[in-house]
C-alpha cells in the first residue's frame, strides 16, 4: 500500500523538520584551526531583544544535514542554513508570547533517536557534532538544544495542527485528485487501492499540507513585519 505520507509530502516534512531546528551559540575548531563566531544576522520584532543568529548557528544547523559538508561548509549551504535560522528565529519570538510546554526526559531522547534515524550510524553523527563544539549526544548543551528544539516543536503544534480541520469531502476530493493521477503515475502496474484502504494516509497527507500551507503564510506575513538585519554575508 502505498503510504501518502512519504510519497507525496517529504519535502514538506523535510522543510517542516528543518525550520523547527533550535540551536546554542558556541565556539568550534575544525582542521585545528579556531573559528571566531560572529553575528551574521539579527531578527526582532521592534517589542522585544532581537534574536542573534551567529555562524555557529549556522554550522550547527548543517550538522543535522548528513549530506552537508562542514570542512569547510560552502557558502550556498550557509545560505541555505540561515534562511531556515530566520525561520526558526520568527517562530521563536511568537512563541515568547505564549506558556510553553512541558519537555519530559522521554521526549528529548524520543527526540534525539529521530534526528540519528537520518545519518548511517550514532558515530557518524557524534563525528559532525565533535566539528561544531559538542562531545556527543550525551553533551549536557546538546540536550538542552534537544530539548529547545521539542518546545518549540509543541508550540507548532498548538499554533498550527490543532486548528487543522479535514472533512471527509476535503478526503475523498484529495484522493479523487491528487492521490489517484499520482498512484497511477508511479505504479501504472499495480491496482489502485479503495479509498477506504488508504483513508487515513490521505488523512496525515491533507494534514501535513494544510500545515505547511499554513507555516509559509505566517512566515510571509512575519517577515513582512520583523526587522531582519544582516550584518555579515556568509
Amino acid at each position: 500500500m502505498l503510504h501518502l505520507t512519504s510519497v507525496f509530502f517529504m519535502k514538506k516534512f523535510i522543510f517542516l523538520s528543518l525550520i523547527i531546528s533550535t540551536l546554542f551559540l558556541f565556539s568550534e575548531r575544525i582542521n585545528a584551526q579556531t573559528i571566531v563566531d560572529k553575528t551574521v544576522t539579527t531578527v526582532g520584532d521592534g517589542v522585544g531583544t532581537p534574536e542573534l543568529i551567529t555562524y555557529s548557528d549556522l554550522l550547527w544547523q548543517l550538522a543535522l544535514q548528513p549530506d552537508a559538508p562542514l570542512d569547510p561548509p560552502t557558502s550556498e549551504d550557509l545560505n541555505r542554513a540561515l534562511q531556515l535560522q530566520i525561520n526558526q528565529r520568527l517562530f521563536t519570538l511568537e512563541a515568547k508570547r505564549l506558556p510553553s510546554g512541558e519537555v519530559t526526559d522521554e521526549d528529548i531522547q524520543a527526540k534525539i533517536k529521530d534526528v540519528l534515524a537520518v545519518f548511517p550510524s550514532t558515530a557518524e553523527f557524534e563525528r559532525r557534532l565533535r566539528l561544531v563544539g559538542f562531545d556527543s549526544v550525551r553533551d549536557e548543551n546538546f540536550l538542552e538544544m534537544m530539548r529547545q528544539r521539542i518546545a518549540i516543536e509543541k508550540y507548532l503544534d498548538f499554533r498550527f495542527r490543532s486548528f487543522i480541520v479535514i472533512t471527509q469531502e476535503d478526503e475523498t476530493k484529495y484522493f479523487r485528485e491528487v492521490y489517484t493521477p499520482e498512484f497511477r503515475r508511479r505504479y501504472p502496474e499495480r491496482l489502485l487501492p479503495a479509498f477506504e484502504e488508504v483513508r487515513v494516509q490521505v488523512n496525515e497527507a491533507l494534514t501535513e499540507d494544510r500545515i505547511a500551507q499554513e507555516i509559509e503564510k505566517f512566515l510571509d506575513e512575519s517577515k513582512r513585519r520583523a526587522e531582519i538585519v544582516t550584518l555579515n554575508e556568509v
